[in-house]
């Protein structure tokens, strides 16, 4: 007998509960539900139905939920939603419920152990010659050599705030659930599975992933990585270095140099070979006149969001006019959406995640071409932020001591990150266009973060605007 599906009344009251659905705040409706995998179930019950007995384990629909606006902004999106189902309460999930139709228990299979264990054992029947396929999904594989999948490893979902959602299993893999669904290839799994058969030391290992079909297209719905044991983000360290620089004027700022210097190597030794597994180019004069009218367009935007920046433009658009005057743009696969967040420090050494970029832009966009100096910039970006968030959050008052001390971590992160990042490609340095497209580029994000700051966390929008007070000034464009 076919399960009921959650309504979309449940289903809108559900999202707006988690972390990842993306339309939090704006009108909505679900306008359509659509089965992609249903009961699963494999010949040898890896997949188990419900039955009569209360300890049987869940029957699991993977659920599309599309979503329509209802502002001016208007759109639409789809979002993966795996359903467990039993035919009692599981209180152990209680905070998962999605609701109760026709006497059937309805969870979010994400929180659900026994539905995640179904997960994992399909993982471990795929090869990398033949995926294995169930009920409509199929699970990749790719060989990594020497590592043997745990088929038995308990499931701990991730609390993070994030677009996705992430299961640990045990301490040997974590699975990643993309929310947000796109038809095509996501750029995640692209990426990550051509880093890891190239044995790029700076990623978790891809060990793969899974897709289903919606009238003969493609959607991959998540992925399969190495679990990072003992690492720490790259942004939670970077606030500890500036705490102890404030605590101990006698700690001189560039205590953090070896890091930021270990860092752009990893990221210069990912961007390299990105060049060689994927396409690279070198555009002419129409590409530099298209990527500054994207930057100008996007300040005469947030202008309307954020007014006080309108008292800077005209310096802002005299960086993006120097990139409209550039004769070429060299461009390739990037992260694109790259943080100090995505880099995580382990006794190994640096390793960057989450390649998919910006979730809520369409897949295409994500995957095109881009200058490498757009990823540099998010760094720096962070770099910036590190110290004014903990300046912000401290006690202590922000005297005149404690701001230079800040300001001279953020340079001298800045300039060791940039430097050791040429020296990692070859150049020993930055050519003029190429501190152009960075001074652009790091314009172009702060930009976008008084906006995001602006929507979701006011008290912080002075972080961008200070940045961007001093953007485009002798002192700062060296």
């Amino acid at each position: 007998m076919m399960m009921p599906l959650p309504t979309p009344s449940a289903l809108e009251a559900y999202l707006v509960r988690t972390r990842w659905f993306g339309g939090k705040g704006r009108p909505f409706h679900v306008m359509g539900v659509r089965p992609l995998a249903r009961s699963l179930a494999t010949e040898d019950a890896i997949w188990r139905g419900r039955s009569d007995d209360e300890t049987a384990g869940p029957d699991v629909v993977v659920l599309i939920v599309d979503v329509a606006y209802e502002d001016d902004q208007g759109g639409a999106e789809s979002y993966q939603v795996p359903i467990s189902t039993y035919s009692v309460s599981q209180p152990r999930i209680d905070h998962a419920l999605v609701g109760v139709f026709d006497d059937v228990w309805a969870y979010d299979a994400v929180h659900d152990r026994d539905a995640m264990a179904l997960w994992l054992k399909t993982f471990c029947r795929g090869t990398q010659e033949e995926p294995f396929e169930s009920d409509g999904m199929r699970f990749h594989r790719l060989d990594v050599s020497g590592v043997q999948l745990d088929a038995d490893a308990p499931s701990s979902p991730l609390t993070v705030e994030q677009s996705n959602s992430s299961v640990r299993f045990g301490e040997q893999t974590i699975m990643k659930l993309f929310r947000h669904v796109q038809t095509g290839v996501n750029p995640d799994i692209e990426i990550a599975a051509e880093l890891t058969r190239a044995g790029s030391e700076n990623v978790a290992d891809l060990y793969g992933w899974i897709e289903g079909e919606f009238d003969g297209a493609v959607v991959q719905l998540g992925m399969l990585q190495r679990f990072l044991r003992a690492s720490t983000d790259g942004f939670d360290l970077a606030l500890a270095s500036v705490r102890s620089v404030l605590a101990d004027p006698s700690l001189h700022p560039a205590t953090y140099a070896a890091e930021a210097r270990e860092l752009a190597k990893a990221i210069a030794r990912i961007h390299l070979v990105l060049r060689e597994r994927f396409d690279q180019t070198v555009l002419g004069t129409d590409a530099t006149l298209a990527l500054a009218n994207g930057m100008r367009e996007r300040l005469d935007a947030a202008i309307l969001v954020v007014p006080q920046l309108d008292a800077h433009a005209p310096r802002l658009r005299a960086l993006f006019d120097r990139v409209a005057g550039l004769n070429s743009l060299a461009v390739q696969r990037v992260h694109g959406d790259l943080h100090l967040g995505q880099a995580l420090r382990t006794p190994d050494g640096w390793r960057i995640v989450d390649f998919e970029g910006e979730p809520s832009k369409p897949l295409e966009e994500r995957r095109r071409l881009d200058s490498p100096w757009r990823d540099v910039a998010g760094l720096i970006r962070s770099f910036d932020y590190a110290p004014a968030v903990v300046q912000m959050s401290s006690t202590e008052p922000n005297d005149d001591g404690r701001s230079r001390q800040s300001d001279a971590w953020a340079h001298t992160a800045r300039g060791v990150f940039i430097q050791a990042y040429a020296e990692e490609l070859g150049t020993g340095g930055l050519t003029e266009d190429e501190a152009i497209l960075l001074d652009a580029y790091i314009a172009d994000k702060a930009v976008y973060e008084t906006v995001y700051e602006t929507r979701s966390r006011p008290a912080w929008v002075s972080i961008p605007m200070t940045a961007i007070s001093r953007l485009g000034r002798a002192e700062e464009t060296a």
